[in-house]
């Protein structure tokens, strides 16, 4: 089972919460793909600010979005025009035709970077794309995050034409403890994609923090 289902989704509303959060009848389908699209198209735009994950909350007049980001000065800048940059981004693209909507973005800061599997994952795709030995890049990643005293266990994968090899395999590495089988297991799991001179390499990585109990 652990190698069959999506770690997040497994868990959805067990230890996981929803990244959306709203109800629709009539416009679901419609919501649904614009969520999405607004998650893909800020975190391609502001790459740089590392952007882990972005959530989404709706109300009958008002759309509030919360970046969650390892790098909050580069999203909000100086004197926060950055926020309304991202605003008037969003605002422009996706609720052009709904000029009613009330649009609230707010900015939470990630202080340790190892907490967040996206984060480790783009960090991993950052130093793969700039050739830099994939053994080498697993092996710092697994011991820059079990240096964090909530990180229990984590995993790395890396599958393509690793090291420019001719025909595509997967590798990985992994230190601590990974109970995929425990649904109660607070474990964060996200998929990168690499493009590199040999063509694009496919990076996972999971992170587990320990076990969720309802009395906590």
């Amino acid at each position: 089972m652990g190698n069959k289902v999506n770690p997040i989704g497994f868990r959805i509303g067990i230890t996981q919460g929803w990244k959306s959060k709203w109800f629709s009848k009539k416009e679901y389908k419609e919501n649904l793909h614009q969520d999405i699209n607004i998650r893909v198209a800020v975190a391609k735009k502001w790459r740089a600010a590392s952007i882990s994950d972005v959530e989404i909350e709706r109300s009958a007049k008002m759309i509030k979005i919360v970046i969650k980001t390892a790098r909050p000065g580069v999203l909000i800048g100086r004197g926060g025009s950055g926020i309304e940059d991202v605003k008037n981004y969003i605002q422009n693209n996706f609720f052009r035709n709904n000029k009613n909507i009330n649009l609230r973005v707010e900015v939470q800061e990630i202080k340790y970077f190892e907490e967040s599997a996206s984060i480790v994952a783009q960090n991993i795709v950052d130093q793969l794309e700039k050739r830099i030995p994939f053994r080498r890049v697993m092996k710092s990643m697994l011991d820059q995050v079990m240096k964090n005293n909530k990180i229990k266990g984590v995993k790395i994968e890396l599958s393509g034409r690793l090291g420019g090899a001719e025909m595509s395999r997967k590798e990985w590495a992994a230190k601590g403890t990974l109970p995929l089988h425990t649904i109660r297991a607070d474990i964060d799991f996200t998929k990168e994609t690499a493009f590199t001179t040999y063509g694009t390499l496919g990076v996972k990585v999971w992170l587990y923090k320990g076990e969720v109990f309802k009395d906590k």
